[in-house]
């Protein structure tokens, strides 16, 4: 059955799927003007899908007014380019991944297993189309968006992967941070630039408040999201969170 091209998390915090294989998902964010902050671009396939996205909320790409990317890889920053071409939106980007987001090339993966260093030698290095980082991020900050979007960073997927708290809607944006595709999980260790690093960062998602988990790979979780994600970082990292 095909994903519905938005999803309505809460009022006004959609998730909009763009690739149902990897499932990969892009967030909208509405506020009371009407505006509409996007986060993450998909692959460089996904403009047609963000658009029909849009679409679905009764919004059009003039209506973008800011695009804020998780991370620099190619299936987030993928549609960045075409995504600006279309809204005339800024591009916001955590200050340690804007020298990737704007060279059009992911970071390094993390070499310290055979996985990670075969990834390295055979995935392409240029990935997307390179753009302008406009507003360059930092861990705290909070952005105007419905009422608060707050900027976690949580680096070692990316050195400037961050995740999203919307404070008002209290919807936490994971970014891959964690994954939700068969289950909870880490990232899969290939796909950090530093896996140790992403197992330490990943525990302050445990330590925020939220009612509603949205992972850009798989489905949100509404029931009881907070504690599905402190009991996976006890029993996987191996050290409790604190109460």
């Amino acid at each position: 059955m095909a994903n519905p091209p938005a999803i309505e998390l809460v009022p006004g915090v959609f998730r909009i799927p763009t690739v149902g294989s990897w499932q990969v998902n892009s967030y909208a964010f509405v506020d009371d003007d009407g505006s509409v902050t996007l986060v993450d671009t998909g692959l460089r396939s996904a403009p047609p899908k963000l658009v029909a996205g849009l679409a679905a909320m009764g919004k059009r790409p003039a209506d973008v007014t800011r695009i804020v990317l998780t991370h620099a890889h190619p299936d987030h920053a993928g549609g960045a380019a075409e995504m600006e071409r279309r809204t005339g939106a800024p591009i916001a980007v955590h200050t340690d991944d804007v020298r990737y987001a704007e060279s059009g090339t992911s970071p390094s993966p993390d070499r310290s297993s055979p996985a990670g260093r075969l990834f390295e030698r055979f995935a392409p290095g240029g990935s997307w189309t390179p753009f302008t980082v406009t507003d360059h991020l930092t861990d705290g900050q909070v952005l105007p968006v419905g009422g608060g979007l707050r900027v976690v960073a949580t680096p070692g997927h990316s050195p400037g992967h961050i995740s999203l708290l919307h404070e008002p809607g209290r919807v936490l944006v994971t970014g891959d941070a964690i994954f939700n595709v068969l289950g909870v999980r880490l990232s899969p260790k290939p796909l950090c630039s530093d896996f140790r690093m992403t197992q330490r960062t990943a525990q302050r998602l445990g330590e925020l408040e939220y009612a509603v988990a949205a992972f850009t790979h798989g489905p949100e979780i509404t029931e009881n999201p907070r504690e599905a994600l402190r009991g996976y970082l006890r029993k996987t990292v191996g050290r409790a969170t604190p109460d």
